[in-house]
């Protein structure tokens, strides 16, 4: 199974998120993409729903060397959250990552404030928060970022995500439900499930939001 683009994969989404909603379950909800990848699949999931849409920016921490390789994530001011059994195999401690955690929460605030332009960040607290991304690979930044809204008071947690590793089965314990249409038994990349899964630009972001 591949999807054509995150547009057409928000579709798909969308038609099990309504299904939901049909049912009462999505009390007062708001459509968080953490971006810049799961910016047009959310878009499509609150255009469906009829919901606000805002993004929940959340930064990887790489392994040292290995930035694609997520050991650890920051949402946020809360504290960061790290994959323990990665740092083990690696050999590092926290207090090694120290530098690469304020670099990382820096260009948390970057993002948020370009892509708010003023705007206040949503109300979270007593809402059911649909968190959505493109894809799920090692699932340190959705856990990091279902943490953090879980502290911010949401009433009800989702994980949307159209494709994901394995990883999204230890999901379940941040979240409400999660939602993951497409869980293949070989899992090495995101972007090999999509047709088209061209990089988006903080431009794009920002135009799909407004």
């Amino acid at each position: 199974m591949r999807f054509r683009d995150r547009r057409q994969a928000g579709r798909e989404l969308a038609a099990e998120l309504l299904r939901r909603a049909e049912k009462g379950e999505l009390a007062d909800p708001l459509v968080l993409a953490l971006p810049r990848g799961g910016v047009p699949v959310a878009a499509e999931i609150a255009h469906a729903l009829k919901a606000p849409l805002d993004v929940l920016v959340v930064r990887k921490i790489g392994a040292p060397g290995r930035p694609e390789s997520g050991i650890g994530a920051v949402a946020g001011d809360d504290p960061p959250f790290f994959d323990k059994s990665s740092l083990a195999v690696l050999g590092l401690t926290e207090a090694q990552l120290t530098q690469a955690v304020a670099d990382q929460r820096a260009e948390v605030h970057r993002r948020e404030e370009r892509y708010r332009a003023g705007r206040p960040a949503p109300r979270i607290r007593g809402r059911t928060v649909i968190l959505v991304d493109d894809g799920l690979a090692t699932g340190v930044t959705a856990r990091a970022a279902l943490r953090h809204l879980r502290g911010q008071g949401a009433a009800g947690l989702i994980l949307a995500v159209p494709v994901g590793s394995r990883a999204v089965e230890t999901l379940h314990e941040e979240a409400d439900d999660v939602i993951c249409l497409y869980e293949p038994e070989l899992f090495y990349a995101v972007g090999e499930w999509y047709e088209d899964f061209e990089q988006l630009s903080d431009d794009e972001v920002i135009g799909t939001l407004r």
